[in-house]
């Protein structure tokens, strides 16, 4: 099995919340002894996914969970983030054309290419009325 550790966060959707969970990623990172760029990078990562989610995943103004768990195993780091948003499956958003200047450049969709230019994987799944991502990185 190897030594698996494990961390379980749940914020609300509000983009105030980034800003403790940031806080706790840096956390975990010190405790599991990993390197400042890749908790920066770890945090670059759920901070994209969550604004996502804050910004596009629900049509009320109710308060929403979103879930996130951060494992480590045999050198691998998986990032789930669950929410119980309207369907939203970011990898068939369309990728930006990097090659437009910046000005011509439509307006988001560069979180999720950042997230696959740091991530190895990333999996979406819809269960239960969930959407469920899944980032992966050997580390």
């Amino acid at each position: 099995m190897g030594n698996r550790k494990i961390k379980h966060f749940a914020i609300e959707n509000r983009i105030e919340e980034l800003t403790s969970l940031a806080e706790q990623i840096d956390n975990l990172a010190e405790e599991w002894e990993l390197s400042p760029a890749l908790a920066m990078n770890l945090n670059l990562v759920i901070e994209e996914a969550i604004s996502n989610i804050i910004f596009y995943a629900f049509k009320d103004k109710v308060k929403h969970e979103i879930k996130i768990s951060i494992s480590l195993e045999n050198k691998r780091l998986t990032i789930i983030i669950t929410d119980n948003g309207i369907p939203f499956n970011p990898l068939e958003q369309q990728q930006p054309d990097i090659s437009l200047p910046a000005g011509e450049r439509p307006v988001g969709g560069l979180g999720i290419f950042l997230i696959s230019q740091i991530m190895d994987e990333m999996n979406y799944e819809r269960n239960k009325n969930e959407n469920i991502l899944t980032l992966t990185k050997s580390i």
